[in-house]
């Protein structure tokens, strides 16, 4: 066995000895030894670890509470090796876990899947933890060589949940121990603990009427498990008891701040097919459990299995699939992936009616969204901005009604947006999407995107809210308003749409706390009729202070662009509109040109203000890449492109004059 005591005054002791086990199997390594440790005056059995290492001494020992399903433990993991790596056999590194839902199997698969070199106990009855008053994992405790407590709290301040930075600000671990080597005082001995409650071992009460076999299973059927299972994008299983005790403490938490189930909109404003509110009651029910030592009850009360739909759950089988490209896409271990696009031919040689459409994610655990817009061909009129599915985790495709579908023009390419978040290990993903075809003669309704964007702001340094008004233009006179999709980036901190008419001013649908890791589409049970309607418009607010936790610099100065620390003022609206009422020379709709559709080459427009001066100066400095005067479409970034390009080419010939962007420039600014 390894014990960790004191016992010389700049080190900790170490004793080897190793033990075998016997029906290891094949995969496992040969050489193995169990792993003991002692930190003041408490044993605690480990886990087989692969041929321990004799360690050096050390001036500085820290602990970390790790557990296996944590994502902050498992990004942090492999940064507690470097740190340990970077004070050349100063510092010595020890894992406890004292969560009752981490089994041995379960260390020992974490330390190989996240290369994990330091050794990590199992703390069967939470005596480590609670000698040591740790909460959360990762948390970590840094004892000097006399084993007393210097600093206690985070690593860094680069993840928290929700919150992913390219770089910690702060390195509180690392200042902590370099002072401590220096003989120095800790400067700051305590910081705040982020991360997943320990799930300690819970002594469950034989009077609670509430238990985990009649409602708590029932509720997380309902609300959970849709993600929270083997292979989806919940970090952790909620399908079995001996999980779900162990995260108990930690679902109230989330619940109660209402971080899940992921759900943004208000409920005072609109009803929604695909709400994800959870009810006060059910919210008791789990409050209850939880503080009652989440009693399992009577097995004969379990509800069945739920079942879901692995693959496609199209109304049929897809009658095209396209992949958005043949070799896997690397998602790295750790740190923020920008958006990634990808373009795909699918080789439409005609008019494609979509009946049904669904994304379906390669890699679900690390594919946190993903959109496929329409990109027609380059001369092309197209209605408006060509959004054709999407994935978000939890929430199935919108389903079109049998008369309704979307037009993919010939010669159309799909861009498919890709989101990923890191989960601590190297993955791959190939996302594809499955289409199904209608007969163009069963549709009477063409649905398609609008949208209503600004493009124009500019979002002061160190401004908690700051307002941003767009509106939706060329709105049709008639059809039905399907669904409301708000899009914001890091400051993005609400959003609020308002239909107006003659006589009415009302919310269609108001996120008071918009999150750009949750990119809902809002689905209303009873679509708009938009012959009551004269506009709409949206209001969306932006924290550009520090108070907002993922602002990526609060002294800069913000305007509209691709990259998470740019911002979009955006949203879209799917629309059902009579086909007999549309158009048929396919006029954009989400912005009606000047008298003939001309840029009015002939003759100079004038910019109205010196600010509608200045941005189309800025605009063509920025990405007149050849200095030939005009933007061609491929110069532009892909959001643009996808979104906003057909409103701003008011003559068609796929590229912006700066008349056509002064002409544009001049309606929208006041």
């Amino acid at each position: 066995m390894l014990s960790f005591k004191p016992f010389f005054p700049y080190a900790i002791a170490i004793v080897l000895l190793n033990v075998g086990f016997q029906q290891l199997s094949a995969a496992m390594l040969q050489t193995t030894s169990e792993l003991e440790f002692e930190l003041p005056g408490v044993v605690a059995k480990s886990v087989r670890v692969a041929s321990a290492p004799k360690l050096k001494k050390s001036k500085a020992t820290i602990v970390v509470f790790v557990g296996t399903e944590c994502p902050l433990a498992k990004l942090y993991a492999s940064r507690l090796d470097d740190i340990e790596s970077m004070f050349n056999g100063q510092v010595r590194v020890v894992g406890v876990s004292s969560n009752q839902q981490d089994s041995l199997d379960d260390l020992k698969r974490f330390k190989k899947n996240h290369n994990v070199n330091f050794p990590i106990g199992k703390d069967f009855q939470n005596k480590v933890a609670d000698r040591y008053g740790a909460t959360r994992t990762p948390e970590v405790v840094l004892l000097d060589n006399d084993l007393k407590v210097k600093y206690r709290g985070r690593i860094d301040d680069q993840y928290s949940p929700g919150i992913s930075r390219e770089e910690p600000n702060q390195q509180f671990l690392v200042d902590a121990i370099e002072l401590l080597l220096r003989s120095k005082p800790v400067v700051v001995p305590k910081t705040d603990v982020v991360g997943c409650l320990i799930g300690r071992i819970k002594v469950a009460s034989l009077q609670s009427e509430v238990t985990y076999t009649n409602q708590v299973s029932r509720i997380l059927q309902k609300h959970c498990i849709e993600c929270h299972r083997s292979g989806e994008i919940g970090p952790f299983s909620l399908t079995d008891y001996e999980e779900v005790v162990g995260w108990a403490d930690m679902m109230v938490e989330v619940i109660a701040q209402q971080r899940m189930p992921p759900w943004h909109a208000n409920p005072n404003h609109g009803e929604f097919k695909n709400s994800r509110l959870m009810t006060s009651k059910e919210k008791e029910l789990l409050e209850e459990w939880a503080a009652s030592g989440a009693p399992y009850g009577d097995q004969n009360e379990l509800p069945e299995p739920k079942m879901f739909t692995t693959g496609w759950s199209l109304p049929k089988k897809p009658d095209q699939i396209v992949e958005m490209r043949k070799r896997p896409f690397q998602v790295a271990a750790t740190g923020t992936i920008e958006y990634q696009y990808f373009v795909v031919d699918p080789g439409f040689v005609e008019d494609k009616w979509v009946a049904a459409a669904q994304v379906l994610p390669g890699n679900p655990s690390v594919v946190h969204h993903s959109i496929v817009f329409v990109r027609p061909p380059d001369g092309g009129r197209f209605r408006g901005i060509g959004w054709l599915s999407a994935y978000v985790p939890g929430q199935r495709p919108i389903k079109l009604e049998s008369n309704q579908a979307r037009l993919v023009p010939a010669g159309s390419k799909l861009v498919f947006q890709q989101h990923y978040t890191p989960n601590g290990k190297l993955q791959t993903d190939i996302t594809k999407i499955g289409l199904v075809f209608a007969d163009e003669l069963d549709v009477d309704e063409e649905v398609m995107t609008l949208a209503g964007l600004d493009q124009e702001f500019e979002i002061p340094p160190n401004t908690a809210n700051h307002v941003v008004r767009a509106k939706v233009r060329g709105l049709p006179k008639n059809g039905k308003l399907l669904t409301v999709t708000p899009h914001m980036h890091l400051r993005g901190k609400s959003f609020r749409a308002y239909g107006d008419s003659a006589d009415n001013h009302r919310i269609l649908c108001d996120v008071p706390n918009y999150d750009f890791n949750w990119q809902h589409s809002y689905e209303f049970v009873q679509p708009i009729d938009l012959s009551t309607l004269n506009s709409i418009h949206f209001d969306v607010a932006f924290d550009n202070s520090r108070n907002n936790p993922v602002n990526p610099n609060a002294n800069e100065r913000v305007t509209w662009g691709d990259q998470t620390d740019e911002e979009m003022a955006v949203a879209f609206f799917d629309v059902a509109l009579p086909r007999k009422e549309i158009d048929p020379k396919r006029v954009d709709l989400t912005l009606k040109p000047s008298s003939g559709g001309s840029d009015s080459s002939d003759k100079v427009i004038r910019p109205k203000s010196e600010k509608v001066a200045a941005f189309v100066d800025k605009y063509f400095e920025k990405f007149d890449r050849n200095s030939d005067g005009a933007i061609e479409r491929a110069e532009l970034p892909i959001s643009t492109r996808s979104f906003s390009f057909s409103q701003f080419d008011l003559n068609g010939n796929q590229e912006l004059s700066r008349n056509e962007l002064i002409q544009v420039t001049n309606r929208r600014m006041k």
